[in-house]
């Protein structure tokens, strides 16, 4: 897994049905995007240092891109 500093990272809950949980990647520690990275909860704004499991995945920012209107995903 590789990421960069304004990416979302979303973490999937182990149990069926149960929450997801996503935030943004406020700091990348190794030049080659691999983990550790400081995140950015989106639903309580506190920052931690996470090491991402099976159940995280990155989605990548790309500048100048607004998300689709019609995209719940957001």
């Amino acid at each position: 897994m590789y990421a960069s500093v304004g990416d979302r990272l979303i973490v999937h809950s182990d149990r069926v049905g149960g929450p997801v949980r996503d935030g943004e990647i406020i700091q990348v520690r190794h030049a080659d995007g691999s983990p550790p990275y400081v995140v950015r909860w989106s639903d309580n704004g506190h920052e931690s240092v996470f090491f991402p499991g099976p159940d995280a995945e990155v989605h990548h920012f790309q500048p100048g891109l607004a998300p689709d209107p019609g995209d719940d995903a957001g």
